[in-house]
């Protein structure tokens, strides 16, 4: 009698439990994650020779509310064209009644890793920036995400941003969502998502996640406090109250924008010394220079 090893019985218990795609297009090379609504599996398309990722739900239709959430998932994705948003392939329900989707694989790291490797502001803002710019893009389509976070950030191997996991996206034009219901991510959910009052959370309850995650990144990340400028830009983020956020992703980007071009932001009121200080920030380093030379001219004449 031979007896298979721990690991080869797990391994048989894992591919046994794969869902069944159409053989004749889709081939499952191996889970690379699962969350409450689903699993993601890495998979090869014969159809059209790609690698691609297949997000498979965790329960049938007659679930409810799960597969309702990854049809709502899927849908969202397929109306969002954007390089930072993953694209949506194809979609379909497996034999067992499961809902799946098959959309880009995208090769590279969530944000909680790759900002690990970049080293100093400008590099964090260039890529909070385009996060920024993928979900403003959200909000003129009328969609929120709703748990924008660290993990829900992928940067590729080819310097492409991109916005993931859309299960708790919505749009803005729907009703309907049960009171009560609360989604988000502790430290960057806002208070109206804390309070469970999902169903009101618009564009702002986006640019609160957004100013917690430029915090994350620029204070926590990167060590150090942040500019002046760029702090009161987070604070007025982060507002408990909504109408004293940015209205959308774009008024915040807007903002971002002055802000790396050295110009005044909305969300800081400048004293006379703070305008005196942005205008020759970009001359310190002549400046310094200049006052360098002076001191040795002053120096040598002194010992003279």
């Amino acid at each position: 009698m031979t007896f298979l090893s721990d690991a080869v019985v797990d391994r048989l218990r894992d591919v046994a439990a794969w869902p069944a795609l159409p053989p004749d297009r889709y081939t499952l090379v191996r889970p690379i994650g699962r969350g409450g609504m689903g699993t993601v599996y890495e998979a090869y398309d014969a159809r059209l020779d790609r690698r691609v990722a297949v997000k498979v739900s965790n329960a049938p239709a007659a679930a409810g509310d799960l597969e309702a959430h990854l049809r709502q998932e899927a849908f969202v994705l397929a109306r969002l064209e954007h390089p930072g948003i993953v694209p949506v392939h194809d979609a379909g329900l497996l034999d067992d009644g499961r809902l799946y989707y098959v959309m880009k694989l995208v090769v590279g790291a969530t944000l909680a890793d790759h900002a690990q490797t970049l080293d100093g502001e400008a590099a964090r803002l260039a890529v909070f920036e385009r996060v920024t710019e993928t979900v403003a893009f959200a909000h003129a389509a009328g969609i929120v995400h709703r748990d924008l976070q660290p993990a829900n950030v992928m940067a590729g191997s080819f310097g492409e941003v991109l916005v993931l996991d859309w299960g708790a996206a919505r749009l803005l034009a729907a009703t309907g969502e049960r009171a009560g219901t609360r989604v988000g991510t502790p430290g960057f959910m806002a208070p109206e998502q804390a309070r469970g009052d999902a169903a009101l959370a618009g564009p702002a309850a986006d640019v609160y996640s957004l100013g917690a995650l430029l915090r994350w990144l620029l204070d926590d990340g990167a060590g150090g406090r942040m500019p002046k400028r760029l702090a009161a830009i987070a604070a007025k983020c982060v507002a408990d109250d909504p109408r004293a956020r940015y209205a959308t992703a774009a008024d915040l980007a807007a903002d971002l924008a002055r802000y790396r071009a050295g110009a005044a932001v909305t969300a800081h009121r400048e004293t006379v010394l703070d305008r005196v200080g942005r205008w020759l920030a970009p001359y310190r380093t002549f400046i310094l220079l200049i006052a360098a030379y002076l001191v040795m001219r002053a120096l040598i004449a002194f010992w003279r």
